[in-house]
């Protein structure tokens, strides 16, 4: 079997991990969507691997809402562990990121983890969204939320693209 074929097999498989992750995690939670961006060339994170329940829309694809300079991404790439809003439309005035809210399909609550690599650097962001209300986030559920950031980093730091 040549290298390109490991290769890409073992890139289906991981993908199959990831969505798995997201997947667990939507539903541990409770939460209306689930999503896990990666670093991709040419995109600023971009939604690749996602897992969606009742109302929610997808954002794999979607280019509706830049990420860059919006409040949370900001506090993720200096280095906050984790941003957890437990009432979003009162987090933050900022226009860009009250139209996100409202893209997103009414985002209530949300946590935000950051998936790093061993030298911290950023690889990837889960987020989980409550769509609608407000909501209260229990230490297990932040726990759960850092715990897949942690699995999804074993899968990606040193692996094949």
């Amino acid at each position: 079997m040549s290298t390109v074929r490991e290769s890409e097999g073992y890139n289906r498989l991981r993908a199959a991990a990831l969505d798995a992750i997201v997947g667990q995690l939507r539903a541990s939670v409770g939460v209306d969507r689930c999503t896990l961006r990666l670093e991709v060339p040419d995109e600023f994170f971009p939604v690749v691997h996602e897992s969606l329940a009742g109302r929610a829309g997808t954002l794999i694809g979607d280019r509706g809402v830049s990420l860059q300079g919006q409040p949370v991404v900001e506090a993720i790439l200096s280095g906050v562990e984790q941003v957890v809003q437990t009432d979003c439309p009162s987090a933050s005035e900022d226009p860009a990121f009250r139209r996100m809210l409202e893209h997103y399909g009414g985002l209530g609550a949300q946590i935000v983890t950051p998936v790093r690599a061993s030298d911290g650097s950023l690889l990837g962001i889960i987020s989980l969204h409550h769509l609608g209300g407000a909501r209260d986030w229990s230490q297990a559920e932040l726990g759960i939320a850092r715990d897949g950031a942690d699995l999804a980093g074993l899968l990606l730091r040193g692996a094949p693209a």
